[in-house]
């Protein structure tokens, strides 16, 4: 460590000497596979990602060392924070919870297809160089995507998570949740909204399929199909061609993203409900390491009067729902649906800087300008 005092260089600065390890870690026929161009080299692969049980570019457990694994996870620990970090590898064990819940017989044509092995890292350019460098960590359910510009933290953002089973049972009659809190919150909320409140919120009674923006590289820029959430070459599921959300005409109209968010405004939310808001944020923007997550910005009330709450779907629990945040700098969305409604994906976005995109263009501009 260099002792410095930016929180955002500290943060980077702990993520280049893990990625720089694992870096190190790799023989001659991973590194071609781990290690990628630096972010704005290749950005068709920079700004991929996926949520999908896909290949999402990058090194598998399954072609590394126990050792290597460790080194894995340690980068995925620079970047998150306590409780990001076990919800993370929650996740990846549910993919064994999962296999039993469908009695260990789905076969999409390869060895296992519920496989915990299957969560790829690629590391793109240098850690801890003078350029641009960053690294992305994902497979079913998990998405993580950072990047680092003149040795601080720039972006963290698309960040992913998803459960299913949303809730397992666990002994002693407890229930295994990892992301109930982010359900559970926004229901309480949208259920305590005055009625002509709620009938801004709730834009449509039927949730869609699956999140609106799906993995777009710009949020909400177009319709998302559902066999853009796969790489291409590998499983393609059902009904290829249609929306990811599962919506036409006007119900996907009625969700559709919009540069003037819908839903009802925090600034029209009395107090008890701010806090319900502001509560839901951290279950977000609480993934991330301390140092660098956006939460602290909602202690400016300006800041959380702008973010809008929308829904769709049944407010009764059990029920197929969905919803979103949304204001400057941010999008959150939420989804329940799916396996009777045990089946939740829950996705943060910033559409101003994922990738880091605007920061790569200023950066290219003061140092490589002609």
């Amino acid at each position: 460590m260099s002792g410095t005092t930016d929180p955002a260089r500290q943060v980077a600065e702990r993520m280049a000497e893990a990625a720089g390890a694992w870096l190190d870690s790799l023989d001659a026929g991973q590194r071609p596979i781990g290690a990628w161009q630096a972010p704005g080299a290749d950005e068709t692969e920079h700004t991929r990602w996926f949520y999908t049980p896909t290949d999402h570019g990058g090194l598998t457990f399954h072609e590394q060392r126990p050792a290597q694994h460790r080194l894995v996870m340690r980068l995925v620990a620079a970047g998150l924070s306590e409780a990001g970090y076990t919800t993370v590898a929650t996740v990846l064990g549910l993919e064994n919870v999962l296999d039993r819940v469908e009695g260990f017989s789905v076969n999409w044509g390869r060895e296992r297809t519920r496989d915990p092995g299957m969560y790829y890292l690629r590391v793109f350019g240098e850690p801890g160089g003078t350029r641009p460098w960053g690294w992305r960590f994902g497979g079913h359910h998990v998405s993580l995507n950072f990047l680092v510009v003149d040795g601080r933290v720039a972006a963290t953002t698309p960040c992913f998570l998803g459960a299913d089973p949303a809730a397992s049972p666990l002994l002693g009659g407890a229930t295994l949740r990892p992301l109930g809190t982010a359900e559970d919150l926004a229901r309480e909320l949208v259920r305590s909204l005055r009625p002509e409140s709620a009938a801004r919120a709730v834009l449509l009674a039927r949730a869609p399929d699956d999140i609106v923006a799906g993995n777009s590289a710009r949020a909400g820029d177009r319709v998302v199909l559902r066999r853009e959430l796969w790489r291409p070459g590998g499983h393609t599921p059902d009904r290829a061609g249609n929306p990811a959300t599962g919506l036409t005409g006007a119900d996907r109209r009625a969700v559709a993203l919009t540069p003037t968010p819908r839903g009802v405004p925090g600034a029209e939310l009395d107090a008890a409900q701010r806090e319900l808001l502001r509560a839901l944020l951290g279950t977000y923007l609480g993934r991330v390491a301390d140092e660098v997550s956006p939460l602290p910005r909602y202690d400016d009330p300006a800041a959380l009067d702008a973010v809008h709450f929308a829904w769709a779907g049944s407010t009764t629990a059990g029920e197929p729902h969905y919803y979103r945040l949304q204001g400057p700098r941010l999008l959150v969305e939420w989804t329940n649906v799916h396996r009777g409604v045990n089946h939740a994906h829950a996705a943060w976005r910033d559409p101003e800087t994922d990738f880091g995109g605007d920061v790569l263009a200023a950066h290219h501009a003061a140092h490589h300008a002609r």
